[in-house]
């Protein structure tokens, strides 16, 4: 793209992010950056050396050029992954949905300003650790990110609250203040988001099983809310009563 075109492209987004602001007093700035790939990103953040900024009058603080618009048309797109994923890791569907869209939108390009990349903002150092080799790559993020949110519940007995508060501020951070939500304003809203987006199943129990098979001589892990046949191994990772909010 020719720096003519890309300047006009960076123009024409500010100019949308204006139109939706002016109802708005307060007065914000939008930092654009271009990477290796050519991908442009736009964020209410500073997005580090070589960013341009642009001053928007009237928009809020909370204005964020990155995230999209149309949760329900974005979302339809990644449900049977989703839904699969989920399932494969005795998750709630709706849990990951919530997660998807506070962290990224359902933006599969998505890139915060510390690197996370992605639909579940993956980390570099995270997206490694499980073999993630295209975080950008929305099949390989959502398997990735579920398997991630996965480990942080059994690390916290199935605890959600928790589970979501490592998922943002780190799994150091909550076990620091005694294995409670840190005392981050980003963290608790965080939670609070993705709680009043994703929801719970009023009166029902959860239970979740993990449950270790051999397949052609490997144990292979899984997870399921059906009480395994007897004779399996399995042991139980969840067992609390969800209360709807």
């Amino acid at each position: 793209m020719s720096s003519r075109a890309s300047r006009a492209l960076v123009w024409m987004v500010v100019a949308v992010c204006l139109g939706l602001a002016l109802a708005a007093p307060a007065s914000a700035q939008i930092y654009a950056i271009r990477d290796e790939n050519g991908v442009l990103t736009l964020s209410d953040k500073p997005l580090g050396e070589g960013a341009r900024t642009y001053a928007v009058r009237g928009a809020t603080s909370t204005v964020r050029a990155t995230r999209g618009s149309g949760e329900g048309v974005r979302s339809s797109q990644w449900d049977d992954v989703i839904d699969f994923r989920a399932r494969e890791h005795g998750i709630r569907p709706d849990l990951v949905r919530a997660v998807i869209q506070v962290e990224s939108a359902f933006n599969p390009r998505a890139r915060s300003n510390k690197g996370a990349m992605g639909l579940m903002q993956l980390m570099p150092s995270t997206a490694r650790d499980l073999g993630v080799r295209n975080a950008y790559d929305p099949l390989e993020n959502i398997r990735g990110g579920v398997a991630y949110l996965r480990t942080l519940l059994d690390q916290f007995n199935g605890n959600e609250e928790l589970a979501l508060a490592a998922y943002n501020a780190g799994a150091g951070a909550v076990n620091k203040y005694g294995g409670t939500i840190p005392p981050y304003r980003e963290t608790r809203d965080y939670v609070s988001r993705i709680q009043g987006k994703a929801g719970t199943n009023i009166g029902a129990r959860s239970v979740i099983y993990r449950i270790t098979e051999l397949v052609d001589g490997e144990e292979v892990v899984r997870y399921s809310n059906q009480r395994p046949a007897r004779g399996t191994t399995y042991e139980v990772v969840q067992r609390r009563r969800a209360i709807e909010e």
